[in-house]
């Protein structure tokens, strides 16, 4: 029988007998105690320890029933043989960060084109909402929700996407889920087949990424300062199309309405043809109107409509909605239906009420009025650097991109501005495939102060400045 020298803590908060289990199990995982030893009876280790014998014995019947150690009758404990087994070391087995992790830590200024400003979520109110929907002490808001989502949030939905981007449907058409990764695989369920999906040379690689794991062949198409090129898709063997019409992403392009009709032409020259329409952040436009959806200027029924709450609101919201042509609906009651919706009762409730009260609307109008402002102090620092960059892609959503003048790949861009402090983004990491040398990156303002803009604006001037006196 081995001797157990264990401190105990009485005036810690943690019960007796835990503090006698885990340092047990510790000395066990450390090969601190030897494989096959006795451990002391509960009433010896119990009157050595000063505690109840019965302290003791919830301790051991812990280690027992995680087979640390085995209780035989009339014999006493002892220690398992734990050879082989994976040891979980909370020192040695800590996951070693990745480079690229690692370095994040070391900028002082992200320009993340996917940034969002959280400091801006509407707190008090959606604290107050969910007060106010859990205080109703509804059985039903925990129990599972229409597949399609809460119908009350689906109409709520449709009205919304009417008045705000002119999207021309009815409750029974739109789908909700968490994220637009999920509806991404319900669509293809839905659609059957696999395809070829065409998407433009330089998109949103995710979906892309999505399309092929489903088992699609994703071929980029070449574009224009219009988009997607229509010439080049009649001669794709596409049956499917990804765009993003009102604010391409990363070019920031707005596709006009010539184009558009283009694509419907196409997609109505096939009789299984559809056009994916990903309106992630048409919400943010500083120019003009907001241009209407794409899905509005359907007659055909072929547009599937696509958008998420994860840029306007907040990226941990998780609710994304999907709108399917009437053609599709069919297909959907009999195959899709059977698939639980991924968006608990308790978020979408909360959502109906953020929309139908007005504070969506009043949030939206908040956070552009805040975007316009860091977007105009950006714009007015880059026009100091106009010797060294050309600026587009101005007018929505929250990025812009800066063309080099000074003869900088976008590579040496990235490696001077990151020597700096500062992280800058490549397009051509947004391409389908191998570009040829580029000069573009992408800068992001959202997740950036007013005042930290210009600091990081200057930041990169010195270190492109530097670059191009080297050079000259």
């Amino acid at each position: 029988m081995i001797d157990l020298v264990i401190s105990l803590d009485s005036t810690s908060a943690r019960p007796l007998y835990e503090q006698i289990y885990d340092f047990i199990k510790t000395e066990i995982q450390n090969g601190g105690l030897p494989v096959a030893e006795r451990l002391p009876s509960s009433r010896i280790l119990a009157k050595q320890l000063e505690v109840s014998r019965s302290t003791v014995t919830l301790a051991y019947e812990q280690l027992v029933s995680e087979g640390y150690i085995e209780n035989r009758p009339h014999r006493g404990y002892f220690i398992n043989d734990l050879a082989g087994l994976y040891r979980l070391d909370p020192v040695k087995q800590r996951r070693k960060l990745r480079p690229d992790e690692a370095k994040a830590e070391e900028y002082r200024y992200d320009f993340s084109p996917a940034g969002v400003d959280l400091k801006s979520f509407p707190y008090n109110i959606w604290r107050k909402l969910t007060k106010e929907l859990l205080a109703a002490d509804s059985q039903e808001l925990f129990r599972l929700s229409e597949p399609q989502g809460e119908r009350e949030l689906r109409e709520t939905m449709a009205l919304y996407l009417h008045h705000a981007r002119g999207v021309r449907c009815t409750a029974e058409q739109i789908i909700i889920g968490a994220g637009n990764d999920y509806l991404m695989m319900l669509l293809q369920l839905i659609l059957g087949d696999t395809r070829i999906c065409a998407m433009e040379r330089l998109t949103y690689r995710k979906a892309a990424d999505i399309l092929k794991l489903l088992g699609n062949e994703v071929i980029s198409v070449e574009m224009d300062e219009y988009g997607l090129r229509t010439d080049a898709l009649k001669h794709s063997g596409a049956s499917l199309i990804y765009v993003m019409p009102s604010h391409q992403f990363p070019l920031g392009t707005v596709m006009p309405v010539k184009r558009r009709a283009e694509l419907l032409a196409w997609a109505a020259d096939g009789a299984d043809r559809f056009i994916i329409e990903d309106d992630y952040d048409s919400e943010f436009r500083y120019k003009g109107r907001p241009i209407p959806a794409l899905q509005g200027y359907d007659t055909l029924d072929r547009v599937i409509y696509i958008g998420t709450f994860s840029k306007s609101i907040a990226p941990s919201i998780r609710i994304s909605f999907m709108v399917l042509p009437l053609s599709l609906m069919e297909r959907y009651c009999s195959v899709g239906a059977r698939f639980s919706t991924t968006v608990s009762r308790l978020d979408q409730k909360l959502l109906t009420e953020f929309i139908r009260g007005g504070y969506y609307e009043r949030h939206l109008n908040r956070m552009r009025g805040i975007y316009k402002g860091r977007h105009d102090i950006l714009m007015d620092e880059l026009k100091k650097l106009r010797h060294l960059v050309e600026v587009s892609g101005e007018h929505a959503g929250t990025h812009v991109l800066l063309h080099m003048k000074n003869g900088m790949t976008e590579r040496e861009a990235v490696e001077s501005a990151k020597n700096a402090g500062i992280r800058v983004y490549e397009l051509s990491s947004y391409g389908l495939e191998k570009t040829k040398e580029m000069h573009t990156i992408l800068l992001g303002y959202a997740n950036l102060s007013e005042k930290e803009i210009p600091q990081a604006v200057r930041s990169l001037a010195g270190c492109w400045d530097t670059y191009q006196t080297k050079t000259s």
